[in-house]
This record gives structure tokens, sequence and C-alpha cells, in this order.
């Protein structure tokens, strides 16, 4: 299983990195199209989206991020800031209020119309900000989705080895404590490369900072980890999909992701806005 997946790991790493550096805009936003609507279609198997339900709710998602790319082209970057703001503070309340509250009350969310609007909060903005962060820089993307995946290679190398204390129990029992400090070390490590190599590694005052936001990267991560581990389990269902062999669904590699770039891409929207 672990040498499949680690085939499976660098095949989708290449094909990534290709697209991120040689796809031009339109057809980067087109393949960004492509994973969102493959999320789309794995949720509806989690949420219960059966029959027409489920193809209306693909060809909604679609309509959607058809309607976000077409307002963006047809408008200045001030007019589509508010757009797009809007749509990353409906992802920032999902994982800092709702999802928080959802994982400690342990509820179990049911209803079609309540699942698939946590659907489109999951997957639109994950969309908007991979379009996003690309368009800023393709390093930016890159960087910012290897702090997730070091965090979460970390975690799970280091739950393996160390793991005793649960995390989760009720939600995904193989997470642990351990497996969160080797996130945490495992990314403070990778800070800590990447600022020794960089430009501002003489400005030592904001490496303290620095460090403090990569936690909370990895806090980020974790309860995107969880929510879907906790969306999975209610639908009683072991991986999302199985179009990754060794890995599951398009969203069990995502997870994080989905928690994580929203809330990176606001804050850089918000920086530029400033």
């Amino acid at each position: 299983m672990l040498k499949q997946r680690v085939i499976t790991a660098v095949i989708l790493l290449l094909l990534f990195l290709s697209a991120l550096f040689m796809l031009p805009a339109p057809g980067w936003i087109a393949l960004v199209i492509v994973i969102v609507m493959q999320g789309a279609s794995e949720w509806t198997r989690l949420a219960k989206l059966s029959g027409r339900l489920d193809h209306a709710y693909w060809w909604l998602t679609l309509a959607v991020m058809g309607g976000i790319v077409w307002f963006d082209a047809d408008h200045t970057l001030a007019q589509h800031a508010n757009l797009h703001i809007s749509v990353y503070a409906v992802s920032a309340l999902l994982w800092l209020v709702i999802v928080p509250f959802w994982l400690w009350m342990g509820w179990q969310v049911r209803q079609a119309l309540p699942m698939a609007l946590v659907g489109w909060a999951v997957l639109i903005p994950t969309g908007l900000a991979m379009i996003d962060l690309r368009e800023n820089s393709p390093w930016l993307l890159l960087g910012i989705m290897v702090l997730v995946w070091v965090a979460d290679s970390a975690a799970y190398f280091t739950g393996r080895k160390f793991g005793k204390h649960k995390l989760a129990p009720s939600i995904s029992p193989g997470k642990t404590w351990e497996g969160v400090i080797g996130a945490l070390l495992g990314v403070s490590v990778c800070v800590l490369l990447a600022w020794g190599f960089s430009d501002y590694s003489r400005f030592l005052m904001f490496l303290p900072a620095i460090l403090l936001a990569s936690w909370c990267w990895v806090a980020l991560a974790v309860i995107g980890d969880l929510f879907e581990s906790a969306v999975k389990r209610q639908a009683g269902v072991k991986d999302s999909g199985a179009l990754l062999p060794g890995h599951g669904g398009l969203l069990d590699r995502i997870d994080a992701l989905t928690s994580t770039l929203p809330l990176a891409a606001l804050a850089l929207l918000l920086q530029r806005l400033a």
C-alpha cells in the first residue's frame, strides 16, 4: 500500500508541476474547473445526493465556477475583488467557526440542502484560490501547498512510528497527537530552511511570527482533514472515491488544501487592496 501511495504521489506531483508552470492561464483555469467538478462528483456521494439531485448539483457547481470565471473576464480587478472576498469570507466562516463547532458537537447533518451548501463552501473557494494564487505567482501557490504536504507527510510517518494518543478517535482513529507534533516540527523545519535561503534571513525579528503563522496553518490543515473524515464517517465510506490508487478520491488528497488555500488567497487579496 505504501509503495502504491508513493508511486501515485510522484506521478501526481510531476503532472501538477507541469501544469502549474507550463499551462497558459486559460488552460490552468480549465484544469481547476475539472478539479472542482471531480470534487463535486465525490461530494455528492458523501452527501448522499442521488438521482436528479446528483446531476443537478454537478451542473450547478459547473455553472457557479463558470459564472465566476466569466465575471472576472468581464470586469475590472476592483470589481471582481469584492466577489472574491465574499467567496473567501464564506470559506473563513466555515473553517474558523462552523467546522470546529461541528466537530466539537459531533453533528450528523444528513439533509440534502445543508450538505450541498457546505460542499460549495468547501469546493468553490478552493478552486478560486488555486486560480488567484497561481495568477499572483505559481511559486506562491506551490509554496503554500508544500507546507500542507509537508505537514501531512510528517504527521503520517510520525503517527505511524510514535502514535499512541488519539487526536479524535470518534472521527478518525488513525490520527494522533504525536502526528500533529510531527506535522508542527516538519513545517517548522521547512520554514526555517526556506527562511535561511531567502533574502529576508537577516530580519530575524519576523521569524517567530512566521513560525507561529505556519503552526496556525497546520491547525487549519488538521481541521480540514478531520472534517472530511467526519463527513466520510457519516456517509459510511472509507474514501471519497477511487480515482487515485492508494489514495482514494480527489477529496482525500485535497482535504487539507480546502481549509488553507482560500484563507491564504483572502489574506493576499486584502493585502493587495490595503
